[in-house]
C-alpha cells in the first residue's frame, strides 16, 4: 500500500529527476550525429568518412565568476583563459559569455572546452597590440612569424566555438588600406585619423612599423630580411593575425557565432581533422587587404555548410602550403563537403590556391550562392608551387553581378600568360623555352563542374593553363551564363568537356574562343587540336 506521504515523495522525485540528470557531473546525452543531418553525405562521389563530431560533459563555468567584466574598458584575457584552463582542468565543459562588452587580448582554446557565447555577447579584441605576442607560425603557406591570433588553438582535441555572439578582430587599427579601395571622403577620414601614408603607393598604415614591415616583403606578406627579435618587434604593426587560427587540432566545431573585422585572414584552420563550420557569420570589410572569409589549409574532413561569408578577399579558400614550405609539410588539404553557403563580397566565391603545394583532393561544393564577388569559382597557382588539384566536384551554384569571370583557371596567378601581356609580340605563339616539369609544376585536373547559373557576369570562363602542363579533363555540363560581356576562352587545356552551355551575350561576339588546346568536346563533337592560331565557335 501506497500511503499518501509515499506517494508524494515519488512525485516530488520524479519531478526533480530532469534536475539531476542535468548536473555539472554527468556527460552529456546528446548525440554529435543528430547535429547534422545524414543527408549532407548522401551520393558523395568519393569516399568520405563521416566528420567527427565533439563531445562535452554537462560542466560548466562563466566567466564572470573568474573576474570578467563586461564594461568594454577592463582588460578580461586572464580571467576568459582561467575559465577555460578550469574546465579543461575538470574533464571538460562548457564556458559561458554572457551578454555584454568584453575586451580581451589573446584567448587560448583547450581540449574538451566549448567556447559558448549567449545572444548579445560581444568580445572585441584590444587594439593595444602589444598584447598579442610574436610567435613562430604559418602564413599564407610559408613558415614565418606573426603577432599571436586573438582565438587559437594547438594540438587541442575536442574543442568548440558555439553560440550566438561575435568576435570582434579589431582589424581597422591593424591593416592597410589602398585609396583606391575607398571613396575620397572615406580617404580623407582614414588619414585624418592618424598613421602613415605612402605617397608613392597610395597606401595608408597605421603606423611606421606596419610601413616598415610592407617594405621587407618580396613574397606577398611575408617579410625577408628581419632576423633579430629587435627587428621583429619593430614591424608588429605589420604582422597581422589571422582572428582564428586552430593548428592540428581534432574534432572541431563553429557553430552560430559570427566573426568579423579581423586583422587578416578570418578563420584558418591548418592541419586539422574533423571539423565542421555551421550556421556560422564571417564579415569583414570589403576594402579589408588580405581579408578572406575562411582558409582551410592542409585539413582532412571538413564540413563547411550553412555559412555566410562576406570578405574583403577571397570567400571559402582551400589551400595546403605554399613552393618548398608546403611540399616538405606535405599534408592534401582534402575530404571536404562545402554546401549551402552564401558568399557576398570577395575576390572569390569558392577558391583553391594559389598556396597549394601539399595538393587538394576529394572536395565536394554544391548548393552555394555567390552575390557579387569578383570571380565565383577561382582555381590559381603558378610555376614554382607543385602539387597536384584533382578529384573536385562543383554543381548547383547560383550567381549573380560577377565582374570578372564566373569560372577561371589561372596558372599564372601574380603574373601573364602567353597572350595576357599587351606588350608582349603578337607573333610570339610559343615560349622560346619551356620549363621542364618538375615537383615545382602545378598540376589541375579531374574536375567536374555542373548546374551553374551566373546572370551578369564580365567573361564567363578563362582557362589560362601552363603550356608544359595544361589543365586537364575539366568536364563542364548545364551551365546557363546570362548577360554576359564575354563567352569562354579556353588557353592551354586538355580534355575539357561541355555538354549543354548556354552564353547570352551583351553584344555580338564569339561565345568560344580556343586556342592551344586538345581534345575539346563540345555536345559530343570533338576539336582534336587547335593550335596558335585559335578558333572560334558559337553555341
Amino acid at each position: 500500500m501506497i500511503t499518501l506521504s509515499r506517494k508524494m515523495l515519488l512525485i516530488i522525485a520524479a519531478c526533480l529527476l530532469p534536475f539531476f540528470a542535468g548536473c555539472n557531473s554527468c556527460p552529456s546525452t546528446d548525440s554529435p550525429e543528430e547535429i547534422i543531418s545524414p543527408d549532407v553525405y548522401a551520393g558523395l562521389p568519393f569516399r568520405m568518412d563521416k566528420v567527427e563530431q565533439p563531445q562535452f560533459p554537462d560542466y560548466s563555468v562563466n566567466i564572470i565568476d573568474f573576474g570578467a567584466v563586461p564594461d568594454g574598458v577592463t582588460l578580461n584575457t586572464q580571467a576568459i583563459n582561467n575559465a577555460i584552463k578550469d574546465v579543461n582542468k575538470r574533464g571538460g565543459g562548457k564556458v559561458v559569455i554572457p551578454a555584454g562588452l568584453w575586451l580581451s587580448g589573446p584567448i587560448e582554446l583547450l581540449s574538451n572546452v566549448n567556447l559558448y557565447t549567449e545572444k548579445n555577447a560581444l568580445v572585441l579584441f584590444t587594439d593595444d597590440h602589444s598584447q598579442f605576442p610574436i610567435i613562430d607560425t604559418s602564413f599564407e603557406g610559408l613558415e614565418t612569424r606573426r603577432c599571436q591570433s586573438p582565438i587559437s588553438a594547438r594540438n587541442a582535441e575536442n574543442i568548440a566555438i558555439t553560440g550566438h555572439g561575435t568576435f570582434d578582430g579589431n582589424g581597422d587599427t591593424w591593416r592597410p588600406v589602398k585609396m583606391d579601395k575607398l571613396t575620397e571622403s572615406q580617404w580623407k577620414k582614414k588619414v585624418a585619423s592618424g598613421g602613415i601614408v605612402d605617397e608613392d603607393t597610395k597606401v595608408w598604415y597605421p603606423s611606421e612599423g606596419s610601413r616598415k614591415g610592407a617594405m621587407a616583403c618580396v613574397n606577398f606578406n611575408v617579410p625577408k630580411g628581419i632576423e633579430t627579435n629587435e627587428e621583429w618587434e619593430s614591424i608588429r604593426d605589420w604582422l597581422r593575425p589571422v582572428l582564428l587560427n586552430f593548428v592540428k587540432c581534432n574534432k572541431v566545431l563553429l557553430e552560430g557565432a559570427t566573426f568579423k573585422n579581423s586583422p587578416s585572414w578570418c578563420l584558418h584552420p591548418l592541419s586539422c581533422e574533423n571539423i565542421t563550420i555551421n550556421k556560422v557569420t564571417v564579415s569583414n570589410p570589403w576594402y579589408s587587404q588580405n581579408g578572406d572569409a575562411l582558409d582551410l589549409e592542409s585539413c582532412n574532413k571538413a564540413l563547411i555548410i550553412n555559412n555566410s561569408f562576406d570578405a574583403g578577399d577571397d570567400g571559402i579558400c582551400i589551400k595546403s602550403g605554399k613552393d618548398e614550405d608546403g611540399r616538405r609539410r606535405g599534408e592534401p588539404c582534402r575530404n571536404v563537403i562545402v554546401m549551402n553557403n552564401t558568399v557576398l563580397h570577395g575576390h572569390g566565391g569558392f577558391v583553391v590556391g594559389s598556396e597549394m603545394s601539399g595538393g587538394v583532393k576529394n572536395i565536394f561544393v554544391d548548393n552555394c550562392t555567390f552575390l557579387g564577388t569578383d570571380v565565383g569559382l577561382r582555381f590559381k597557382s603558378t610555376r614554382g608551387r607543385g602539387g597536384v588539384v584533382e578529384n573536385i566536384y562543383i554543381s548547383n551554384i547560383n550567381m549573380i553581378n560577377i565582374p570578372n569571370e564566373a569560372l577561371i583557371f589561372n596558372l599564372f596567378y601574380g603574373g601573364k600568360g602567353r597572350g595576357e601581356d599587351p606588350n608582349e609580340d603578337d607573333k610570339k605563339d610559343v615560349e622560346d623555352i619551356l620549363p621542364a616539369v618538375t615537383e615545382e609544376t602545378p598540376v589541375f585536373r579531374n574536375i567536374f563542374i555542373k548546374d551553374i547559373t551566373c546572370k551578369g557576369v564580365g567573361r564567363a570562363a578563362f582557362f589560362n593553363g601552363l603550356p608544359e602542363m595544361r589543365i586537364k579533363n575539366i568536364n563542364m555540363e548545364n551551365i546557363t551564363v546570362s548577360n554576359a560581356k564575354e563567352g569562354i576562352v579556353l588557353k592551354e587545356a586538355d580534355g575539357v568537356s561541355m555538354k549543354n552551355i548556354k552564353i547570352e551575350l551583351l553584344k555580338d561576339g564569339s561565345t568560344l574562343k580556343m586556342q592551344q588546346v586538345s581534345n575539346v568536346t563540345i555536345d559530343g563533337q570533338t576539336h582534336a587540336e587547335v593550335g596558335a592560331g585559335g578558333k572560334e565557335l558559337n553555341f
